[in-house]
């Protein structure tokens, strides 16, 4: 799948002097391609999040469009949007997210169980623990993890259904450097397997992995 922004920006109001409009995100052409590790750099407030946020569908433009695969993201009704997300899209948010009364393993296999996808999922789910070092948490909870092995159990969550686009927002944060090297490798892999991969990183590092380099600044995207 190829997700393509098209003049997508977010603003907000607030009242000054100049002007009551404050971009978040200025106006962006940003294409994901399948196949392509896309690495967007920048400092905390940049925009960065919010222009991933706004290509994964979780956040409307405030002007634009984004399509995928030549449809328009937001056109969709929210049914259909999560469900568009749920099959083509694995989404790594920052920090360590769960689902508090769900063990490790039934947290990685939600996604495929949400809509019914659940056949040799297990097992799925459990090479993805043991690959990220976390298999035997598989029963614990949430609450019982580290700030870095909830980041490595949101990472196989959202890798659960092979998606067709992958989107990383500080997936490294909390991680020390063999765990960074890892989830780096891994989303490489994602790229080299035909997935569309779109990282938000701080990770100096992170450099080494992509095939197209961005940076962002004040809400302005740059680079290739």
């Amino acid at each position: 799948m190829e997700l393509r922004a098209e003049g997508a920006a977010r603003f907000f109001l607030r009242k000054m002097k100049s002007s009551n409009i404050i971009y978040a995100v200025q106006k962006t052409d940003l294409t994901l391609e399948p196949g392509q590790l896309a690495v967007i750099s920048g400092r905390s407030g940049s925009g960065k999040s919010t222009l991933l946020n706004m290509m994964c569908g979780l956040l409307k433009p405030s002007e634009g469009t984004v399509w995928a695969d030549g449809l328009d993201l937001y056109s969709l009704g929210d049914g259909a949007l999560s469900r568009l997300r749920n099959e083509k899209f694995g989404i790594i948010p920052q920090g360590g997210s769960g689902l508090g009364s769900l063990t490790i393993l039934e947290n990685v296999m939600a996604p495929a169980l949400m809509y019914g996808k659940g056949k040799e999922i297990r097992k799925r789910a459990g090479n993805l623990l043991e690959r990220f070092g976390i298999a035997h948490l598989s029963e614990a909870f949430p609450k019982e993890l580290s700030g870095g092995e909830l980041r490595r159990m949101a990472i196989a969550r959202a890798l659960i259904l092979q998606p067709e686009v992958l989107f990383a927002d500080e997936p490294t944060g909390d991680l020390d450097d063999e765990n960074t090297a890892l989830v780096l490798s891994v989303l490489r892999d994602a790229a080299d397997k035909g997935a569309a991969v779109m990282l938000v990183t701080h990770e100096g590092s992170a450099a080494a992995y992509g095939d197209v380099l961005y940076a962002m600044h004040d809400g302005v995207l740059s680079g290739n």
